[in-house]
């Protein structure tokens, strides 16, 4: 495998993948409809049911989350209903945007950027008035908030006709996530982020009451038409071409998170967390994101010694690490540190040796 040249992946996506992983997607092709491809759809779908923790089906898309965004907006908000999206940092603000492009009448909750939405939000504005969905972003990758979803969860459950959908693009196999215990009705999320894959594929958790509710929906569109989708899936494939060398990836990895353990993955990555706030802080940066909302996959660091980020990178680049310089209308005034996927504590430990010395520490 080429190595010259590569840099270290510190970036929130893609992230850095492991030779092993990269090395399973070179196994011989198989015609996607064959037996064999039916075997490997069989065991991603066993594997991904124990991840996202649901007794549901799991839907495989070739495509990236955005792609599922659309699908979620379009099979689940009826035309004569609204949607009601949690508004919070560039991610969350794009998909509000994807629901209107399809057409959706959207209402938004929008707080700042770095600050979480909070159950009580939701509640308040639910005794307002009737939404199909409530759609919020469990992990903003641009700010470094975790919205409580389980939290949220408990208050959209308590309205019968309105569906959960979260975009868990970020924090899935590094935040914790319990798609059946918390009552999530669609758990969309992309390879490239804590599932530390190649991107190019993109997963959801679907529940029956989506499936009914698509029933209801006219104009669920072509690629992402949740029913299509399905019939496929009870056969062991997908209505159009998959990526199938992506799904060899994703089935060796899953042996191995299964094989970390779910709760000991989201410790690792909370170990992480806790690792670069501590080093933030005792170099005088501040942390973006709200006290209590940070997340266990990204952290933005405030740039609070105004620096120049661009020589950062330039600087660290030269140690072999691709870092992060900000994003949307933070950049510059903040930097994140991707500490997800596969990356262990003594990567990271590097990483902020480097960071020490460009500071001069």
């Amino acid at each position: 495998m080429k190595t010259d040249g590569h840099k270290r992946l510190v970036i929130p996506g893609p992230v850095e993948v492991r030779p092993e992983i990269l090395e399973a997607q070179t196994e011989w092709m198989i015609g996607h409809r064959s037996s064999a491809f039916a075997d490997l759809f069989a065991r991603l779908q066993g594997k991904l049911k124990q991840a996202f923790q649901t007794e549901s089906r799991v839907f495989v898309s070739g495509s990236s989350g955005t792609g599922l965004w659309e699908g979620a907006s379009r099979n689940c908000i009826r035309d004569d209903q609204k949607a009601l999206h949690l508004v919070g940092g560039a991610f969350s603000e794009r998909w509000a945007e994807v629901s209107n492009l399809n057409g959706k009448d959207v209402d938004v909750i929008e707080v700042e950027w770095g600050q979480a939405h909070t159950p009580e939000m939701v509640a308040d504005t639910l005794k307002k008035g009737h939404y199909d969905a409530v759609c919020v972003v469990h992990n903003e990758t641009s700010t470094g908030v975790t919205n409580p979803i389980q939290a949220i969860a408990e208050v959209v459950n308590q309205y019968e006709d309105t569906l959960l959908l979260v975009d868990t693009v970020s924090g899935f196999l590094g935040a914790e996530l319990r798609v059946d215990d918390w009552g999530i009705d669609i758990a969309l999320t992309s390879s490239q982020k804590a599932f530390a894959l190649p991107p190019g594929i993109a997963f959801a958790a679907v529940s029956d009451r989506v499936l009914e509710r698509a029933k209801a929906v006219t104009n669920r569109g072509y690629y992402f038409d949740f029913i299509e989708i399905e019939k496929s899936l009870l056969k062991n494939n997908t209505p159009s071409t998959p990526p199938i060398p992506l799904m060899f990836a994703a089935d060796r990895q899953l042996d191995d998170i299964l094989n970390e353990g779910l709760e000991n993955r989201w410790q690792r990555h909370t170990e992480m967390r806790d690792l670069t706030h501590q080093w933030a802080l005792s170099r005088e940066l501040g942390l973006f994101a709200a006290d209590g909302y940070r997340s266990p996959t990204v952290t933005a660091v405030a740039n609070t010694k105004d620096f120049d980020i661009n020589e950062m990178a330039k600087f660290m680049s030269g140690k072999g690490f691709s870092m992060d310089k900000g994003y949307g209308k933070i950049k510059g005034k903040t930097f994140r540190i991707a500490h997800m996927g596969d990356m262990q504590p003594s990567e990271l430990e590097e990483v902020l040796a480097g960071l020490d010395d460009f500071l001069g520490v």
